[in-house]
């Protein structure tokens, strides 16, 4: 199965998102492949806001059963959320639950005037009302497929597919 160039996508999101945007704009990523891929948009858009990044372990509704992964890291939002246009960036949209945890953590931090999602890639098949307003690629992944964004040593962005773990 040939996947999407993810470096071309990316390249996508940024001129999708280049209109839109504002110097007092602020970027949040996803840990951890929205994170790499929110600290990009934030450098090639050249954005005044320091980039953010959640981490939404403990918001996920799936907590009880999937536990605590072992690299949990501190959410980061060095900006004041209140009133602002704030961009959660996420590298594969799926069911639409990791972003609705990224909202609802987003939302202990005050009250955006205004919340966008960009998604390098939209697989579809959601789960709940969520879409993105930006999107790099929409693609169809096979069933009992994961589609996860990775770095190499240089920096640059792949997509791989691999096997879904079975539900416990």
């Amino acid at each position: 199965m040939n996947l999407p160039d993810a470096e071309g996508l990316c390249q996508e999101l940024v001129r999708k998102l280049r209109p839109g945007v504002t110097a007092s704009t602020g970027i949040v990523g996803i840990r951890t492949g929205g994170a790499w891929l929110a600290e990009r948009l934030h450098q090639e858009l050249a954005l005044a806001t320091p980039m953010g990044a959640l981490d939404i372990s403990f918001y996920r509704d799936d907590f009880d059963k999937a536990g605590l992964r072992h690299q949990v890291k501190p959410s980061q939002i060095p900006f004041d959320v209140n009133d602002r246009h704030i961009i959660v960036v996420d590298d594969v949209l799926y069911t639409g639950r990791t972003v609705r945890a990224a909202m609802n953590e987003l939302f202990d931090y005050g009250r955006p005037g205004k919340i966008e999602l960009a998604a390098l890639v939209d697989r579809g098949e959601r789960q709940l009302p969520i879409a993105a307003q930006y999107v790099g690629a929409t693609f169809s992944v096979p069933a009992g497929k994961l589609l996860r964004l990775v770095r190499d040593e240089r920096g640059k962005f792949i997509l791989r597919l691999s096997d879904a773990k079975p539900a416990a």
